[in-house]
């Protein structure tokens, strides 16, 4: 009996040395068409993608995540299973999304931004709560979101800001830890991202 490790829809541009349907799985991984996965990439078992679905270098998917279509996830960025991510959403350059993480559709993280899920590494036997990113919210450059925070529709979280409690929709989140703010009207409106 063969066992399928990995479903490619129509015309994909995959390099030679990525990695799809590691570590086995219930299923195998299935992408969508049109995709571009460059050099160094692996993508587990268990992890379904959309069309036009794009990685940089060195790109990690674990298993038990779902990616809609217009997926960018940059060089060197980890997505570490159990995580579900919308359509038309740009995961930058060096991003951590640790399992129990939901991302809305429309949405940018920057390079550098890190979201948690363990309220107490280590010290603590307590379930993980990632956070929840909901539709057209932008994160800037190497900002921290903490676990169980929910990122309101439309939010701006700015570069370097420590997220420690919700974020309203339409508010600007800055500062360590993060204060809001009024979103300036040069930064209200949805992200165009596909």
């Amino acid at each position: 009996m063969t066992t399928i490790l990995h479903q490619l829809g129509d015309d994909p541009a995959v390099d030679p040395d990525v990695q799809l349907g590691v570590g086995g799985g219930e299923h195998p991984t299935v992408v969508g068409d049109r995709a571009t996965i460059r050099s160094g990439s692996i993508l587990y078992g268990d992890v379904v993608v959309g069309d036009d679905f794009t990685t940089g270098h060195n790109v990690l998917i674990r298993a038990e995540t779902v990616i809609g279509d217009d997926v960018l996830v940059g060089t060197n960025t980890v997505v570490d299973g159990r995580v579900v991510v919308g359509s038309g959403v740009s995961l930058q350059t060096g991003v951590y999304i640790p399992p129990e993480t939901v991302i809305g559709d429309d949405v940018f993280v920057g390079p550098g931004a890190v979201l948690t899920n363990d309220p107490y590494p280590v010290r603590q036997d307590v379930g993980l709560v990632g956070a929840t990113i909901e539709d057209h919210v932008s994160i800037g450059a190497n900002a921290t979101i903490l676990p169980g925070v929910t990122i309101g529709e439309g939010a701006f979280v700015a570069a370097g800001a420590v997220v420690t409690r919700d974020v309203p929709p339409r508010t600007l989140a800055v500062g360590s830890p993060a204060v809001h703010r009024p979103l300036p009207e040069s930064l209200k409106g949805g992200n165009h991202i596909r």
